[in-house]
This record gives structure tokens, sequence and C-alpha cells, in this order.
């Protein structure tokens, strides 16, 4: 009972398992998993609650008695059947929602795995990966929540993606080209240092509002990893370099001889190009005996240590397939409330489509009509809106399949200088395919023009 709380979001990756393997007798762990999964006595590392982390109810709901968070989420899988919008901006409105939810819930302190970046480049030229992660640790901090963020390059043990993507790199090709990015200067740090190094840092007042750079004893690039990997595999294999980086054929090339989806190595091969050393810290210094690449390796191709399985997911029950979520970065230059920026597009509409839709309000009631016929009903809901974040539930009208699920809101991130507008498990009414081609690309479209018209207007 004495046992510090944790909550872990991300839970079911890499990095999360592996921490409830090791730590789950030293803290009393909550994993937040977007299935539910099936009560099993025999499984005791750690309490599983469903959680939709696009919901801030839900969030703060799965987060209830926790005293610290470790934060491992990144949105590059879409889990509805169209996902529109950048894995950057469901990354932030991922952070938004549990930094808000930690703040409500009096978290004591946020651990953030992000990834190092480049000292000697400003943020507008690293990769969209690299410039998300950035996103992720300022948004994680502006609730007043303390925040931690260690950045690391690859993280080197069984099952991580990074090295996957070496080993099977390795296992397939009798001959590697290595591209521009394979002969960058990086800094791997084992799995079981990095678990090390969160654990000591969690709770510890003296890394709040730091951000810490960790890697291994030793820096190398990519080229001599698959060298090495080769080596500790007993494969003969012919490693040569080449001048060119080609982001697109990189990927194209990782995806089909390793099987990952391209939506995940893209964003990593991008941030390749950067120089990712970590800088020397206080927390480094703690931790002289960190492994190298090869031991790390080694171990990581050896391992006989096994995640233990997790409880059985339960099936989805009544959940609907063809749902859908549009999430869209608006500018805000002149920093205006989300309050502002909902009532805005609800007068700006009309005016853009010259009265052929409209939009009647009545209290907390609106619907968006065409030539009159009701196309979508929205109601406000002020107990979980601010000027900070405004949300509509979808709750009738000729578009919408259901009334029961789908919400719309507007909400403002990065220090007010973006809204963010977003709809979250909108179910159309049209037949499928009809909606991806025609209502689906219309909203896009919309809201492109509605940004544009923001930026105008502020200027």
């Amino acid at each position: 009972m004495d046992r510090p709380t944790v909550v872990i979001a991300g839970a079911s990756g890499f990095l999360g398992r592996w921490f409830i393997e090791r730590y789950h007798q030293q803290y009393r762990i909550i994993a937040l998993s977007r299935s539910a999964m099936a009560t099993d006595p025999a499984y005791t590392l750690a309490e599983w609650r469903q959680v939709e982390l696009y919901s801030i109810t839900s969030t703060e709901e799965g987060m209830e008695g926790a005293d610290y968070a470790l934060y491992l989420v990144h949105s590059m899988s879409p889990n509805t059947r169209l996902n529109q919008g950048s894995f950057e901006d469901t990354d932030l409105l991922l952070a938004d929602n549990f930094a808000r939810a930690a703040a409500n819930q009096g978290l004591k302190h946020i651990l953030f795995v992000g990834g190092i970046l480049p000292d000697d480049e400003p943020i507008e030229d690293l990769s969209r990966h690299l410039r998300s992660r950035r996103e992720v640790e300022l948004t994680l901090a502006s609730t007043g929540v303390p925040v931690t963020t260690l950045r690391a390059g690859i993280i080197v043990g069984a099952n991580g993606s990074s090295f996957q993507m070496i080993e099977r790199l390795v296992r397939k090709l009798p001959v590697l080209i290595c591209p521009a990015w394979c002969q960058t200067v990086t800094h791997p740090i084992s799995l079981n240092d990095t678990l090390r190094i969160i654990e000591y840092c969690l709770g510890r007042e003296t890394t709040y509002g730091s951000t810490i750079d960790i890697g291994g004893s030793e820096t190398t690039t990519y080229m001599k990893m698959l060298a090495t990997v080769a080596r500790l595999l007993g494969k003969r294999r012919i490693i040569r370099p080449v001048r060119f980086f080609s982001p697109g054929m990189s990927t194209l090339w990782v995806s089909k001889f390793t099987g990952m989806s391209g939506d995940l190595v893209r964003p990593l091969v991008q941030s390749l190009r950067h120089r990712m050393v970590a800088t020397n810290n206080d927390v480094l210094r703690a931790f002289p005996d960190r492994e190298n690449f090869e031991t790390a390796a080694r171990r990581a191709l050896e391992s006989t240590e096994q995640l233990t399985p997790l409880p059985r997911r339960l099936p989805a029950g009544d959940e609907e397939r063809n749902t859908v979520r549009s999430v869209q970065r608006l500018p805000n230059p002149e920093q205006h409330t989300a309050t502002y920026v909902a009532r805005l597009y609800q007068r700006w509409l009309p005016i853009f489509f010259r009265a052929l839709i409209g939009v009647k309000s009545q209290g907390d009631n609106s619907t968006f009509r065409l030539a009159g016929v009701p196309l979508l009903r929205l109601t406000f809901i002020p107990s979980r809106s601010d000027d900070h974040r405004q949300l509509f539930y979808i709750v009738g009208g000729l578009l919408a399949k259901r009334r029961d699920k789908g919400w719309l809101e507007f909400r403002n991130v990065l220090d007010d200088h973006f809204t963010i507008s977003a709809i979250h498990d909108f179910v159309p009414a049209l037949p499928w395919y009809v909606y991806v081609v025609t209502q689906a690309q219309a909203h896009t479209w919309v809201m492109k023009r509605f940004g544009e018209y923001l930026s105008d207007r502020n200027a």
C-alpha cells in the first residue's frame, strides 16, 4: 500500500511493457489501453484500464489514483477506419488531453520519453518527427504539472522497433547499400540503461522541469551498427556506403525488407539525417556503467528474458466499424480564445458558402442546414468547455448515422498560437466509399479554407 502509483500511457508498447516487467514490485502500476482487457487473477503485474485518450473525461478516469505518469504515446498508427490529419497534430492533441487530465487529477509528475534534438540546428529545420516530439514536451508541461523529458536516440532491446529494423535488414539482405542517413553519428542506449534512468528520474524532484539527453557509453553510426549486428549473428554481409539521401526510397526499401509499416518507418528515416548525440549531464554521470551498442545488441539478440503475456483483449462488442477521426491544426497568430474561434467558424461558414449552408443556433444547440435541410445537429457541452476548449456532441442530422457517438471540438494549443479542430468517432450516414470521396474531402477542404481565413483576418 506504500508503493507509489504510476499510470502508463502507451503501456502496451515496447518500453511500457518492459517497465511493467521490471518494476511492478516497486510501483503499483495502472496500464492504460484502448482495448478492454479480460480480468485475469493470474496477472498481477499491472491494473489494466480501458481508456480513450482522445477524451479528457476518459483519460481522467483512467489515471485516477495515480501519483506519477509515464507518457509513451506516439500516434503513427491510426485507430479508426479513416484518420484525416497528420501524426504531429494528433500527437499534439493527445498530449494536451493528457496534460489537462493530469492537472485535473493532481498528478505530481509526468515523465516523457522523446527524441534527442540536434543542438546545432534550429527547430524549424528538424524532421517532422523530432519537431513533433518537441511540441509534445511543451504541451505536456503547459498545465503546470512538473514534467521531465528524457531525450533518447535508438533504444536497443528485444522487441524494440528501431533495433528490429536493423536486425531484419541484416538477416534478409546479403548486400546492404547504406545511404547518407546510415552514416550519420547517433547515440544508441540499451533498454536496460533506459529503464534504469526512467526509474531513477520518476518522482525525483531535482529532475522536474528538465530535458535530459540519454545515451549509451559511446556513439556510432547506423552503418557500423549494421556491421556489428551482422558479426554477432555470424552473417557475412557486404556493406557499402553511398552519398545520396532519399527519404522516400529509404522508406520503401526499409519497409519492404523489414515488413514494418511505412507509417512507422517514414518518420524514423526522416529523422536519421540529423546528428543525434546526447549532451553530458548529471543524470548520465549518475550511471557511469552504461552499456555500448555491441553489449546491448548482444543482450537483445540472445535475450532469454521474456515479456509476460498480456491479459486477453476482450472483443470490441458493438463498436461501429466505419468511424472517422479528423484532426486539423489552424493558425491562431493573434491567440484568440477557442470560444472566439468556434463562434467565428459558425458565422464564417454561411458567408463562405454564400448562404447555401446556414447555421441556426438555439441555446446550446446548433443545426447546420443545406437549403433548409438539417445536415448536422450539434449540442454544446458547457461543463466540459472553457476558453481553451469548446466541445460539441454530434447528436443528429442527415449526415450522421448515430446520435450517441461522435464529437467536435476546437481547442487551443502551444500557448494559443494554434487551434486544433477535431472530429472524433463520427459515424457517417453516407455509404462508406461515397463518404470518403465526398463529405470527408469536403470537410478537410473547408477547414483548410477556414485556417486561411483566420490567418488573413489576423493579418
